[in-house]
């Protein structure tokens, strides 16, 4: 017995002899399950664990219009599930749909300085996405007056800030190499890319269609580490070589010449390097070029996921052999979506956003319990008798109630009702009993009230009520 890292061949495998024939669809099932990752730095609490509890969905049918249409719907619900659940400034983010394939997919992002997730927004146009998803756009300048390649001596050497600092000359003027290997044969992998920016990896998996590690470089290799550059690179056919947009036309450049402790200047990407391809492999960068609107206003954030939906299409079902029978007779592949919500880090999510220095803030939708009775000096028997009585009111107005009946220092009692962070707290004291009421006080400090014994169940489910109203959402 193992967990899962996603689901999608069990449920293929769970409905292929339901979705036999075309009136079944569309149709969705939907679990909550335990799963993992291969989590090597775990940490933040839930946000990066190795096993966690996940709501999955999986919705087929019988053709990509359908799917879009649905997909539409799960969206707007995702936005609805999360507003509900108390963090409407979640963000929907283009994503990048990975292993799990698939044309499009959307990430539901809580911005948060803690966030595991760098994400790209455009204030000007509302632009946003995943950092690992977002088109890197560069402007390419390109000098009117081409200078020679010449090699300059560059002894101890090897870094873009050093060189730059031995040329005086800004990074964006430079033209870096990184070297990575390919996981499954170890072949070498040299990416050129202007000096100023980072590679974005999982562009260039998606490129490679595997997998890729930081390079190793040996003497065999051919290649001299800092000094590696695109002119008289000498490497075996089973080298790739790559260059992103951003070295597209671009000139006077400085580089590796591919011998020790020497570098290029005046390097013509045009002039001195044969044809090449140009790809984007870049990481967007803070003050970026905007992919929609084109204005130079990118802006990175964290951001936690707390959510996730992707059009599957056919990977699963045509892989799998899963079939329908459609009106005509002929055998078709079902087209799959998948939706998912991580049920722990929503929580500690919902925690991130909604608390103060003693503890959570639960909102009522989610919370543990929506109220929490403190009955200090439980030992006294009128405080005793009355919170006992309240509790059995609020538990006939169905609510769910934790009654704290511990003898204990009323600091203490409330100093955990913090920690606990129960939206609501109903407190009965000998002080309260004299005035012949309760005092009922949110947790977020934004209201108290002292309220008659003889209303106070009524006054707390209506409170209780108008704190579930969801009118705003639907």
């Amino acid at each position: 017995m193992v967990l899962g890292m996603t689901h999608e061949e069990a449920a293929v495998q769970l409905v292929r002899e339901y979705g036999q024939s075309y009136s079944r669809y569309p149709f969705m099932i939907y679990q909550i399950q335990t799963k993992f990752r291969d989590e090597a730095r775990p940490r933040g609490g839930l946000i990066r664990v190795r096993e966690f509890t996940m709501k999955d969905a999986y919705s087929f049918h019988t053709s990509q219009q359908d799917l879009e249409q649905y997909y539409a719907r799960c969206f707007k619900a995702y936005e609805r599930i999360f507003a509900r659940t108390g963090i409407p400034e979640v963000l929907s983010v283009a994503s990048d749909s990975g292993m799990m394939g698939g044309n499009l997919s959307h990430e539901f992002m809580l911005l948060t300085p803690v966030g595991e997730d760098s994400i790209a927004l455009c204030p000007a146009c509302g632009y946003r996405a995943n950092m690992e998803a977002a088109p890197s756009v560069v402007a390419n300048m390109r000098d009117s007056v081409s200078q020679p390649l010449t090699p300059v001596h560059t002894p101890d050497i090897h870094t873009i800030e050093d060189i730059c600092d031995f040329l005086h000359t800004p990074k964006n003027k430079s033209c870096k190499a990184v070297i990575y290997q390919k996981n499954h044969n170890d072949e070498f992998v040299v990416l050129f890319i202007r000096g100023d920016l980072d590679i974005n990896e999982t562009k260039l998996t998606n490129y490679l269609g595997c997998d890729v590690h930081p390079a190793v470089i040996t003497e065999s290799s051919g290649l001299h580490p800092g000094y590696i550059g695109p002119v008289g690179l000498q490497v075996s056919r089973k080298h790739t070589v790559l260059y992103d947009q951003s070295l597209r036309g671009t000139n006077n450049l400085s580089c590796g010449a591919n011998r020790e402790a020497y570098h290029y200047t005046g390097l013509d990407l045009t002039r001195d390097v044969k044809p090449a391809e140009y790809h984007d492999f870049a990481k967007i960068t803070e003050g970026g070029i905007c992919p929609d609107c084109g204005k130079a206003t990118i802006h990175i954030s964290r951001g936690i996921e707390v959510g996730n939906i992707f059009q599957l299409g056919t990977k699963y079902t045509a892989s799998m052999g899963m079939t329908y029978l459609d009106s005509e007779g002929n055998k078709q592949y079902p087209v799959m979506g998948c939706y998912g919500i991580g049920i722990g880090r929503l929580a500690a999510s919902v925690c991130e956003a909604h608390h103060d220095q003693y503890g959570p803030i639960w909102p009522m939708s989610i919370a543990p319990w929506q109220v929490h009775l403190c009955a200090v000096r439980a030992d006294d028997g009128s405080v005793r008798t009355h919170a006992d009585e309240l509790y059995a009111a609020l538990q006939g107005q169905q609510l769910e109630v934790l009654y704290d009946d511990r003898v204990i220092s009323a600091g203490n009692m409330f100093s955990d009702a913090d920690l606990l962070g129960i939206p609501l707290r109903v407190i009965v004291s000998p002080r309260n009993l004299k005035e012949n009421c309760c005092e009922i006080i949110a947790r977020d400090k934004s209201f108290s009230d002292k309220v008659p014994l003889a209303e106070a169940a009524d006054k707390i489910a209506q409170i209780v009520y108008d704190m579930l109203s969801f009118k705003a959402y639907e």
